[in-house]
């Protein structure tokens, strides 16, 4: 019973029809408990595993492997062939006409109000302020009275000069007299003198005697040369007198101050009883007159549109604070150079302001319909396609194939643009072009009822016509390792 003994008959081979060495390989497989003498159990050691085991492990493991690349082979062509239709696969693509804008360029530019002209009305005349007429916001007229200053000093100059003409004008006369006295005195030694010449050809007068009427003559010419030099100096005093009048008189016609031009008063400083001096450069002006039947703007036009602007140009103003009225101006002048600093063109723009609607200082918008230079082409922002190689739009040609055209972005709009040197008026350009669109490739073009707006393109992945990538067959992954996972 400890030993398991092997029976004659199993040595037979013919029974059963199992071979010898099955039964040699059965009878290994019993523990021999007399090996080392020392009694322990061998049937408690574990055995070696038949090499059956193993070869059903190989096979299984061939079978997966064969089974994956199977998977394999069958995704790689599934993939293929639809990579395959897509390439041979004509898109669908949506298009848009070029438009070509030929008409003014609206521009809007911010700007100010500001008055035709603004003077500072400083007094000419030292003295007080005996009267005033206006006050902040009073209307005037050009002449009107402002104040009236008081300058008795300046009164008493003029009276002075007024006296002292009178003195020059009686010297004048005084050397007029002595004129004509030395022109009696001057005959009556000619006549003396031809007497005496006459007496002495006779022997009846001496020549000393002669001699001394004609010294005498001599004498009254000179004295009547000195009388003519004395009225033209007195003439001299009159004339500085006078103009020493005037002036006198001109200040004391500044006492009143008065109005240059129609307009507003927006700044007064004095009241009744200030002093005020005449002097402009450090002194504070009494008032500031604004005229604002006419008000100017002035806007900087940039680089790009200061090449369109010309005097006469018709200019539309709004102001935020009076919603749906809009002012009509023009533009009447302009520097005709740009800053360099800031590329820009300063141009006024004068509005007519006789209704008082607007005001000067107010924040206004200003739009300027500038002529274009050359054409531009319009073109919907979802048509350009970036790339390394610039800014391109895509083009529907001859046979629907597709051109490429590159193109330079000269005004944004946000939803639109303007381009140059990219496609002509009336070229079907597509809109959201696929990211797999090469140039020559041929296209279809969907045909879209009218008025209706243009289908958005899809999201996702985009395929050659724009509609969502179709899953491959066999999962995400185009490998054995994805088919083998999703199995």
């Amino acid at each position: 019973m400890d030993q398991l003994a092997p029976r004659p008959q199993e040595h037979d081979g013919d029974r059963d029809g199992a071979p010898a060495e099955d039964e040699h390989d059965i009878l290994t497989l019993a523990p021999d408990r007399d090996d080392e003498g020392d009694g322990r159990d061998e049937a408690s050691k574990p055995g070696m595993p038949s090499r059956w085991i193993f070869v059903g492990v190989l096979v299984v493991v061939a079978l997966a492997l064969a089974w994956g690349y199977y998977r394999h082979a069958q995704t790689g062509a599934a993939a293929t062939a639809t990579q395959q239709r897509q390439a041979d696969a004509v898109p669908n693509v949506r298009v848009v006409a070029a438009r070509t804008e030929d008409g003014p360029v609206e521009l809007t530019l911010p700007g100010e109000t500001q008055p035709f002209a603004t003077a500072n009305i400083y007094a000419r005349a030292t003295g007080y302020i005996t009267e005033r007429r206006v006050d902040i916001g009073s209307r005037v007229r050009k002449g009107d009275l402002l104040v009236h200053i008081s300058a008795p000093d300046l009164d008493q100059q003029l009276e002075s000069a007024i006296a002292t003409l009178g003195q020059v004008e009686a010297a004048l006369l005084q050397a007029n007299a002595n004129v004509s006295q030395s022109e009696a005195n001057l005959d009556l030694a000619k006549v003396n003198l031809q007497r005496a010449q006459a007496l002495v050809g006779k022997g009846f007068e001496t020549l000393q005697n002669r001699d001394q009427l004609q010294a005498n003559q001599v004498a009254q010419g000179a004295n009547l040369d000195s009388a003519r030099a004395g009225v033209k100096v007195a003439e001299a005093n009159v004339k500085a007198q006078g103009a020493n009048i005037d002036r006198l008189k001109a200040l004391t016609a500044f006492e009143d101050v008065r109005a240059p031009f129609d307009g507003v008063v927006t700044v007064r400083n004095v009241d009744l009883g200030a002093l005020v001096n005449a002097d402009a450069s450090t002194g504070t002006p009494m008032f500031t007159v604004d005229e604002d039947d006419v008000l100017r703007v002035f806007v900087q036009v940039p680089q790009n549109s200061s090449l369109g602007v010309r005097d006469g140009l018709r200019a539309r103003i709004t102001v935020p604070q009076l919603p749906g009225k809009t002012f009509v101006g023009k533009v009447t002048r302009s520097s005709l150079a740009l800053q360099s600093s800031a590329r820009t063109l300063t141009v006024e723009v004068d509005i007519p302001n006789e209704a008082g609607a607007l005001r000067s200082g107010l924040y206004a918008y200003v739009t300027l319909d500038i002529p274009r230079i050359h054409p531009d082409v319009v073109l919907p922002a979802e048509t350009l396609i970036f790339d390394a190689s610039g800014t391109h739009v895509a083009v529907v040609g001859d046979g629907d194939k597709v051109r490429m055209v590159k193109v330079d972005i000269r005004r944004d709009f946000g939803t639109s643009l303007e381009v140059e040197g990219g496609p002509k008026g009336g070229d079907k350009v597509i809109l959201s072009p696929p990211a797999t669109l090469k140039e020559g490739a041929k296209v279809k073009i969907e045909e879209e009822d009218e008025g209706e707006a243009p289908p958005k393109a899809a999201t996702g992945t985009p395929s050659m016509s724009g509609a969502p990538r179709p899953p491959v067959p066999g999962g995400e992954g185009a490998g054995g390792v994805g088919a083998m996972a999703d199995k």
